[in-house]
């Protein structure tokens, strides 16, 4: 069901194929025992790498794998997301909301030392901006960072934090000046710096991905680790969620393709009243309205890729794929669901899993809520 796209060619395909591969015999296979242990193994991080998911769109020279264009970057989501595991993809793409903002803001010191070993799979980063009484209010986070000679001494909170627990860099978003945008810097600071401590989150879905709350008790962070202009970093920070929200609209198509592709075969294989599932005219007619809205926004995403890969900042745009992505993939995993009957409810079915994590998507990068008001004043409402 992928769309056709004039821009999509051979290459694209070559790359879709080897990534399923990977998810197919290296990831697959081992959700469970991942989701049970509440992490994936360190040592699937170098792996990643090799094939090219960790680096993919970050400059060669700091061992990153040059992307021709956005297609590439996600076409890797959406295969991870088909392996039925929102939490895959957020243990690897973590990096790709840390480290953006290093690349694009930071000097050439700091990202020669910072991101190698990220992309090479040694270490892994983490976006830290969230508070516990900020949600999405980022211009008005409490996080702050003294300067104190040539140091930073960093303290507040950070929550909801996307690999924080494991995290060996966090790129975080501290307080340097006076209230609003214009007093956010961004720091990039060592997860064993003294006065950090962390605590691992419980959640209802992407439980191989770990989730924690950060305390600064005044961090001694060098001022070497400022990444762009003091006061500046509110810019890294809208700069990281345009792309942020396409990845996590393409999270959700991955994900909902997963739940009908299920779905379907299940339908075919499962018996009922003497007769295959998908005999059933209800069950063909959710299976047709699965497909339908699954299309419609494969169609959209996919154009707005390629808007993105031709420059384009289409804000309003992205906001509205982004709430129009994760209310398809909730219909389209409750009908999953719904086929599936108990099985559906089962732990250890991809659908049920998928239908536990759909809330996180509506949430993160910008519930729902805000994505449409955001889209509103865009559009001059």
């Amino acid at each position: 069901m992928t769309p056709a796209h004039p821009a999509l060619g051979a290459e694209h395909e070559t790359f879709r194929s080897q990534i399923r591969r990977f998810v197919r015999e290296e990831i697959e296979p081992h959700l469970d025992d991942w989701e049970a242990a509440g992490e994936i193994p360190r040592a699937m991080y170098p792996r990643a790498a090799e094939v090219g998911l960790l680096g993919l769109g970050f400059p060669e020279q700091y061992d990153g794998v040059e992307a021709p264009d956005t297609f590439y970057r996600m076409i890797a989501v959406e295969e991870l997301a088909r392996s039925g595991s929102g939490g895959i993809v957020a243990a690897f793409g973590s990096l790709g909301i840390a480290l953006p903002p290093i690349v694009a803001l930071g000097s050439e010191a700091l990202k020669a030392e910072v991101l190698p070993p990220v992309l090479r799979g040694e270490r892994i980063a983490a976006l830290a901006i969230t508070e516990p009484g900020g949600g999405s209010d980022v211009a008005n986070l409490r996080t702050v960072a003294e300067r104190d000679g040539e140091d930073f001494l960093v303290s507040g909170q950070k929550t909801f934090i996307t690999s924080g627990l494991r995290a060996d860099l966090l790129t975080v978003a501290v307080r340097t000046g006076g209230p609003g945008m214009g007093g956010i810097s961004l720091l990039a600071v060592d997860a064993d710096t003294p006065g950090l401590a962390r605590t691992g989150l419980d959640k209802m879905g992407w439980l191989c991905s770990d989730t924690a709350t950060l305390y600064f008790d005044r961090c001694r962070v060098p001022a070497s680790r400022l990444i762009g202009a003091e006061n500046q970093g509110f810019l890294g920070i809208m700069r990281n969620f345009n792309m942020e929200r396409l990845a996590l609209a393409t999270q959700a198509y991955g994900h909902a393709l997963r739940c009908y592709e299920d779905s379907l075969a299940y339908a075919r294989e499962r018996q009922t009243f003497g007769k295959p599932l998908v005999r059933h005219q209800v069950i063909r007619h959710k299976l047709v309205e699965m497909a339908s809205r699954i299309q419609a926004l494969g169609a959209t995403l996919y154009g707005l890729i390629w808007q993105v890969d031709q420059g384009g900042v289409p804000v309003a745009q992205l906001c509205m794929l982004k709430t129009l992505a994760t209310d398809t993939l909730e219909w389209v995993a409750g009908e999953a669901v719904q086929i599936h009957g108990g099985a559906g409810y089962m732990r250890g079915c991809a659908v049920e899993r998928i239908f536990r994590e759909t809330k996180v998507l509506s949430i993160g990068g910008g519930a729902s809520e805000v994505m449409r008001e955001l889209a509103a004043k865009q559009l001059g409402y």
